[in-house]
């Protein structure tokens, strides 16, 4: 089973992932992305979504004309884990 990370691992993590926020009232984090167009976006999401699969690793995000909103938490450790930080530091490669 994936072990949920502590808060001052959290903490920690969040200093080197530039954007990324805590969800307040669970444990997840979360990022905005903006980007020129839909095909921008979409293309941005076909990639993170290929290499969650990769990983079996699935963010929770949603999709508006040029904007995607990521959510990022592991459902089996109860919070965030590893998995989740190795997936943001990806999308951060983007």
């Amino acid at each position: 089973m994936v072990q949920r990370l502590t808060d001052t691992e959290i903490d920690a993590a969040l200093k080197e992932l530039a954007g990324w926020r805590r969800v307040e009232g669970r444990s997840a984090i979360a990022r905005s992305f903006k980007f020129a167009d839909f095909n921008q976006a979409f293309g941005f999401m076909a990639r993170i979504a290929l290499m969650a699969e990769k990983l079996d690793h699935h963010p929770e995000w949603s999709n508006v004309y040029n904007r995607v909103e990521i959510t990022l938490t592991t459902h089996d450790a109860g919070g965030i884990s590893a998995r989740d930080l190795k997936l943001a530091r990806f999308i951060d490669s983007l």
